[in-house]
């Protein structure tokens, strides 16, 4: 029970395992499965006479806070890219074009959700869904059963992966920042130079055009900025 606490809440949270695209019969099968592997190594941890009683319910709610924490962390991480996806979206005049985000549910940015479902899709073909597995039973090395984890370092946790995933947003839609500076510094040129030029009807179908060959040229290096940025916290929060 203990294991599932943390194995089960982690696996509902973490990178392309916890999406709700996938089944939630699925997801609650491999947490099973996945705290059954687990258990073997987590048992050791737990005093025979620390599981009776009311510190039962301790031990129980400390591991669904750390599987949160931890859990949540990731997900911050992960939200980088529809906060980039906002951003992009932005630049190109595409604000408007709102779809369901089949990832987390709720009303997203269409950049957003394409970068995200990629985002997922690199996840499993690069094996980095094995790093986000070997964190979870990591987890019990770095925060070992026993109690409520300490404010402090969840705090910690908690700003370290918020300023990350702002900071990644920033860094992979840089580019279309750089580009819509530019390219509305040329219009404005341009409408000094040929006052009688129609700028507002050329301009969104412009930016949009632009914008799509720009996410052409450079969305590989933004989901290989992401992926390995998002290897990194994960072998952070794990002790990998």
């Amino acid at each position: 029970m203990l294991a599932f606490a943390r194995v089960g809440t982690l696996v509902m949270l973490l990178p392309g395992l916890g999406e709700q695209l996938i089944s939630p019969r699925v997801r609650l099968a491999f947490a099973v499965l996945l705290t059954i592997v687990v258990y073997p190594a987590v048992r050791p941890l737990v005093e025979p006479q620390g599981v009776a009683g009311p510190e039962t319910l301790t031990l129980l709610f400390g591991e669904i806070l750390v599987g949160l924490v931890l859990g949540l962390a990731v997900r911050m991480v992960i939200g980088a890219l529809q906060t980039a996806g906002t951003i992009i979206a932005q630049q190109m005049g595409l604000g408007f074009a709102m779809t369901v985000d089949p990832s987390m549910g709720g009303q997203q940015t269409a950049v957003g959700n394409f970068l995200t479902l990629l985002a997922i899709t690199l996840i499993f073909v690069t094996d980095l869904h094995h790093l986000a597995i070997a964190a979870v039973r990591a987890s019990y090395d770095m925060l070992p059963p026993g109690g409520l984890p300490e404010s402090g370092d969840v705090a910690r946790l908690g700003i370290e992966a918020v300023g990350r995933g702002f900071a990644l947003a920033v860094q992979i839609s840089a580019p279309f920042v750089v580009f819509a500076i530019l390219f509305n510094l040329g219009l404005g040129i341009l409408s000094r130079l040929m006052p009688q030029l129609q700028v507002f009807f050329l301009a969104l179908p412009a930016t949009i055009l632009g914008g799509f060959l720009v996410l052409a040229i450079v969305v590989g290096v933004m989901m290989s900025v992401f992926l390995e940025d998002l290897r990194a916290f994960l072998a952070l929060i794990s002790g990998l």
